[in-house]
């Protein structure tokens, strides 16, 4: 019997035995409730806080990239807008430099022909002028010859018909041109 007695208490499992395994573990798991409490929840706080702000983080990393998109398309459409509007400006001005040259080719024309014009009216004038320059010295040089040919037997009534009628001869057939 002693034999048997040796193995009963061999893990030595009594009522204190079990009563201090009770008591341990309901130790444990008061301090593992207190230290969850005091250390795991703020770290799992701490750690959720961390995650979160890396989430906002990235979000607003992506409302930057798509705001800075979005700018981009629209500079790059302002810019498209500009050269359009540089490009009429330019279109503007070529317009206006072609009204100008031919405004400034109209009036040289116009000057052209003012400048004949008025070379055609004084050569005209000095045709008249010549014509009646050779009147008169014809009109002296036909008095003359008169003069002489008829100086004794005419008188000046005779004398101022004469000349009318050569003049009148004159007009009408030699100086028309």
């Amino acid at each position: 019997m002693l034999a048997q007695q040796d193995y009963s208490f061999l893990f030595n499992l009594d009522a204190q035995l079990l009563f201090d395994t009770i008591l341990l573990a309901i130790a444990v798991f008061f301090l593992f409730l207190l230290m969850s409490y005091l250390l795991f929840d703020p770290a799992r706080k701490l750690l959720k806080d961390r995650q979160d702000r890396i989430e906002n983080d990235i979000n607003s990393a992506k409302d930057d990239k798509e705001t800075a998109a979005a700018l981009k398309a629209e500079y790059e459409g302002r810019l498209k807008e500009i050269d359009k509007e540089a490009e009429a400006i330019l279109s503007e001005a070529r317009q206006k430099a072609v009204k100008n040259e031919a405004k400034i080719i109209d009036e040289a024309k116009q000057e052209a022909s003012r400048i004949i014009k008025r070379a055609q009216e004084e050569a005209e004038l000095e045709k008249k002028h010549a014509m009646d320059d050779m009147k008169q010295e014809m009109i002296q040089i036909a008095s003359m010859m008169a003069q002489k040919v008829v100086s004794a037997s005419i008188d000046t009534q005779i004398q101022d018909t004469l000349v009318d009628e050569t003049l009148k001869e004159m007009s009408n057939s030699t100086w028309q041109n």
